[in-house]
């Protein structure tokens, strides 16, 4: 008897049974990497969601996704600026959905910054649970190289690609901002070479512009408030007390050089949770390194623009969204008509 090696015992097995139901497999043309056939959501104005594309699989972690929305409509073969954005959660949660500070529904919003023609990524990143840093900006980078190795399967222009995050995610979008090149945060190699992500050396993590909302940017100056833990479990200090070197690893500011993208800095003047000195000396030191720099400071919002009414968090998040937008049209040449 011939023996089937577990696979293709598994298939002759599913096969047989489908046979005698009187159903078939269907061949899928294109599957995803995890083999599930592709499947997606329409938004307004014609945005396209493709949800919970596996960017990479580090080895004895879980696989990192991410959500995509392209824009609708014939683009006549013209590929889009890619924009990747990074959830917030203190590094310890948060996905790449949820809502807006306002109630609404944030993969809308999204879509709507996709509907001017932007793709645009909303990526998971290991958390402080379960690897700590710089694991988070290592899984940021293989996801800017997941997406420019597969410009062409989605519609991206390589050459243009902006990051933006808010809090936590503000921290990565900064430091991925100024870390171009930087050995310490190459992503590590897939646990199966060529399935998940392109070796090191093929693709670049580095972007042409950033936005960061009330992120961290230098953990040595960060006051950290009462009853919090600081950011030792993120960065995998074994007491509240990590050491310098620590601090400044982590820190975009310690990267800053006169060859970093424009930068869009946006924080609420009442902010308790990250002071909004993180980004008032940041764009301080990025104008030093003669680095474009906008900020937007909002008064009367606390941390995420949440103000002491819906009516003050609302116009706090419209205007740090109209500004958020008009930078990236700006950065990439877009009418803002």
């Amino acid at each position: 008897m011939t023996r089937l090696a577990p696979a293709t015992l598994l298939f002759s097995l599913a096969s047989g049974w489908a046979a005698a139901a009187n159903l078939s497999i269907p061949q899928v043309a294109d599957p995803g990497e995890d083999g599930y056939p592709p499947y997606s959501v329409t938004f307004a104005n014609g945005v396209v969601g493709i949800p919970a594309i596996t960017y990479a699989q580090p080895l004895h972690f879980s696989a990192l996704t991410l959500d995509l929305y392209t824009p609708g409509g014939n683009t006549h073969g013209a590929r889009a600026p890619l924009i990747v954005y990074v959830h917030g959660g203190a590094w310890v949660n948060g996905t790449p959905r949820g809502r807006t500070a306002v109630g609404g529904s944030w993969p809308a919003v999204l879509a709507a910054l996709a509907s001017r023609g932007y793709v645009v990524a909303s990526v998971s990143y290991r958390l402080d649970g379960e690897a700590h840093f710089p694991a988070a900006i290592q899984d940021v980078k293989a996801a800017i190289r997941f997406l420019r190795s597969h410009a062409e399967r989605y519609g991206i222009d390589p050459k243009r690609a902006a990051i933006w995050g808010a809090s936590a995610g503000g921290q990565l979008a900064a430091l991925a901002s100024v870390s171009c090149g930087v050995a310490a945060f190459e992503p590590p190699a897939p646990a199966q070479p060529g399935k998940s992500q392109p070796p090191p050396s093929d693709v670049s993590d580095c972007v042409q512009g950033g936005v960061s909302w009330f992120g961290v940017h230098d953990f040595v100056t960060v006051p950290v408030p009462p009853g919090q833990s600081g950011p030792a479990p993120y960065l995998g200090c074994p007491t509240p007390r990590c050491p310098l070197e620590t601090l400044r690893f982590a820190s975009p500011v310690t990267y800053i050089d006169p060859s970093d993208p424009p930068m869009l800095l946006i924080h609420g003047l009442a902010d308790t949770l990250v002071a909004v000195s993180q980004t008032t000396e940041f764009a301080e030191r990025l104008r030093a390194a003669h680095v474009p720099v906008e900020t937007l400071i909002i008064p009367e919002v606390n941390h995420g623009f949440i103000g002491k009414t819906d009516a003050i968090t609302r116009s706090a998040t419209e205007q740090a969204l109209l500004r958020t937008f008009a930078f990236f049209d700006k950065l990439f040449g877009k009418s803002t008509g």
